[in-house]
């Protein structure tokens, strides 16, 4: 099932280079550039997000993530996903300051199940979604994929069912910027600051 699930992974990441007008790989992530399509977002941070406005879709490397699970075990994985999740962010970051693609780029954006472990430590911002025909086929989707990657495959999704609902995350150019700039990281490594590790893996 999960040799299964990877080979339709491969073809959704192929077809997905016609619907973006630029894809860039960051360590274990990947961001697709796009406009974003529906109703305006407004962030908490007043940043409004505007139906045709460009956005970076966040994706994770699931291969990866599933290489890692069989090699280390879900835990030791998770604390590892985390890990080189934090370093992407950063890498996205510099991307978003100083890459001409990245120019116009309004927001950062994912949309994953595992929004407790994603949100904390990494600054992003978690809205509900609308509950439409694209949630429902969002979960069920997102659900499968845990169902696939995790050892307990179904038995974890029965137990926590009424958690396992999927989250937008967002981080604005703006919140991106003061949360990982160039300018912070340095007087952070001046101070002797160690940034916090996420200590959840993230999917998306």
């Amino acid at each position: 099932m999960q040799s299964t699930w990877m080979i339709w992974e491969r073809i959704f990441s192929f077809i997905s280079r016609f619907r973006s007008s630029h894809i860039s790989r960051f360590g274990i992530c990947t961001v697709m550039i796009k406009k974003h399509r529906g109703e305006r977002i407004i962030c908490e941070d007043s940043t409004v997000i505007q139906n045709g406005d460009l956005v970076g879709e966040l994706h994770l490397d699931n291969e990866t993530i599933l290489k890692l699970i069989r090699s280390e075990g879900p835990d030791r994985a998770a604390l590892k996903i985390a890990r080189l999740g934090r370093k992407s962010i950063q890498q996205i970051s510099r991307a978003y300051e100083s890459q001409a693609e990245f120019s116009e780029v309004s927001a950062l954006i994912g949309i994953t199940l595992l929004h407790r472990g994603l949100t904390h430590g990494l600054g992003f911002e978690h809205q509900v979604m609308k509950p439409d025909f694209f949630l429902k086929i969002t979960t069920s989707y997102l659900r499968m994929l845990l169902s696939v990657m995790h050892p307990e495959g179904k038995s974890r999704i029965d137990r926590r069912t009424e958690l396992l609902v999927p989250m937008m995350l967002i981080h604005t150019r703006s919140s991106l910027m003061k949360r990982f700039s160039m300018t912070d990281r340095r007087k952070s490594q001046e101070e002797g600051h160690t940034p916090a590790l996420v200590s959840a893996a993230i999917e998306g």
